[in-house]
């Protein structure tokens, strides 16, 4: 089939690969005139290593735990998936290699404004912003903003840590977040995620408790919902569909697991948005409200948390 694919992301470029590597004739069109997503943390679970085997050596530092700060307690939490951080630059240069070597053709600085015609199937990945979902008519997401910067200070610890911002407007699919500590070996990474209405003015007072400078600072939109769309022809795939996990906003496993099951499915969309919904529907409902939970437990009960707790890191439970 004739495929155009929106949005050279990670999740357009592992689909290129993948439906390039099964015959298809597939065409990517990118706004930006390089490759490469910088905006983002890159702290992914081993899955990576199963979707993207090339990625292993990327690898900057292997992550097996957080430390996570409350007002009134600090807890740690351990991954029973081992983490590991990669630049997200590197990893989509790399995947684009692979779509290429495979026979996708990559179109840098096309702009799309509208769905792409003479193609036999469109899929969306397009991210937060995407224009694939608003020429659908889709409704807009609910979104955080995430923002980080750098520290020049080596730092090659196993843990991140955490600090959960204050609940305000918590039921707010917007609300809640937290402010990160990523050590990334050669240099270290503090961030924020929360409600784009209070991310500035909270990071920056969190800069200025703790007598930090930040170089290289970066903001991206992060989409919260699930919004793929009931169409035989075009769909969505990742950020363009909300794909994000809600306790983190992470977003690059869960849009990878949303891939495969396009490829299984392809080239029929409504399967695919079938099996979509049934897998990942209770994951987030289960992680809302266990993310709510942890944070009103964390802020008024905090005395009730485990010194150590496990977790899965990808879905909370396994």
């Amino acid at each position: 089939m004739k495929v155009a694919i929106v949005g050279a992301g990670i999740n357009g470029l592992y689909l290129s690969w993948k439906l390039s590597q099964m015959g298809h004739d597939v065409t990517v069109f990118e706004k930006k005139n390089k490759i490469g997503k910088s905006a983002c943390s890159g702290l992914f679970s081993e899955r990576i290593f199963e979707f993207i085997p090339q990625s292993r050596g990327l690898v900057q530092n292997q992550i097996n735990s957080v430390l996570v700060h409350l007002p009134k307690k600090n807890f740690k939490i351990y991954f029973s998936k081992k983490f590991f951080v990669l630049s997200h630059f590197q990893l989509d240069n790399v995947v684009a290699k692979l779509a290429e070597g495979a026979g996708a053709k990559i179109i840098l600085e096309n702009a799309v404004n509208d769905i792409p015609q003479g193609f036999d199937r469109v899929i969306g990945c397009d991210g937060s912003n995407s224009i694939i979902r608003k020429k659908l008519g889709l409704r807009e997401p609910a979104f955080r903003l995430g923002i980080r910067g750098f520290i020049p200070q080596e730092d090659h610890s196993d843990f991140v840590e955490g600090w959960p911002v204050t609940p305000h407007h918590f039921f707010r699919k917007d609300g809640g977040g937290f402010i990160w500590k990523i050590p990334r070996g050669e240099e270290t990474e503090y961030g924020i995620i929360t409600g784009p209405q209070r991310a500035k003015l909270l990071f920056d007072d969190f800069l200025r408790k703790n007598d930090l400078q930040l170089n290289k600072l970066e903001s991206a939109t992060v989409p919260q919902d699930f919004l793929v769309p009931r169409n035989p022809k075009i769909t969505l795939c990742g950020d363009a569909i909300g794909l994000t996990k809600p306790w983190s906003g992470g977003g690059v496993i869960w849009g990878l697991i949303g891939a495969s099951i396009l490829l299984k499915n392809f080239p029929d969309f409504l399967k695919y948005q079938k099996e979509l919904k049934r897998f990942f529907l209770p994951k987030i409902s289960f992680s809302r409200i266990a993310t709510k939970m942890a944070y009103s437990i964390g802020f008024n009960f905090p005395w009730i948390i485990p010194q150590n707790v496990k977790i899965e890191g990808d879905f909370l439970i396994q």
